[in-house]
């Protein structure tokens, strides 16, 4: 298991650490190029993590990233990828069955987001893909058996968010439920 990044006593931390079940023991690996907190992981299909989007500075005076990192188990390294096209924290990152990664929504430095983003590992590149109804952060995104990711609560521009949405990655489009 893979820990990278976080908030320590002394700020946000760029430090990764690997944790064996195994053995129940804890080792040093290579650190991230960006120190970051609230940015997600994704495990590829390829064996190599993801990390994207983030924040880093002050709690007061935080600065949102859009940068993306590859750690590579077999080396224990990381590696830049591209960026994101919108800077985020407290957003969601899934997996498809076709090994793409779908980012949804977050905050960002205008507040909460309701757009989203495709990672394609194969060529290390982002594109947009169909917005959210709802800008959310904080919410969830479960892949569901259809393929479909159910985005659901979270918090909105101002209160707490009960309506739910599915992201239909064959026609890049999302629909409202409740």
């Amino acid at each position: 298991m893979l820990v990278a990044g976080g908030e320590g006593s002394s700020g946000f931390l760029s430090s990764a650490e690997l944790y064996d079940p195994a053995t129940g023991s804890w080792s040093t690996t290579s650190g991230l190029g960006t120190p970051r907190f609230n940015h997600t992981a994704t495990l590829l299909p390829s064996g190599k993590v993801m990390v994207a989007g983030g924040r880093l500075g002050s709690p007061d005076s935080p600065s949102y990233i859009s940068s993306a990192e590859l750690y590579d188990p077999a080396t224990g390294s990381w590696s830049s990828t591209g960026s994101l096209g919108t800077a985020r924290k407290f957003h969601t990152a899934t997996l498809l069955p076709s090994g793409k990664v779908l980012v949804a929504g977050g905050e960002g430095s205008s507040g909460s987001l309701n757009s989203a983003e495709l990672y394609d590992p194969a060529t290390g590149s982002w594109s947009s893909t169909g917005r959210l109804d709802t800008a959310r952060s904080s919410h969830t995104a479960t892949l569901l058996p259809s393929g479909k990711v159910l985005v659901a609560g979270g918090f909105g521009s101002s209160d707490f968010l009960s309506r739910a949405e599915l992201y239909d990655p064959a026609t890049r489009r999302v629909e409202q439920h409740r």
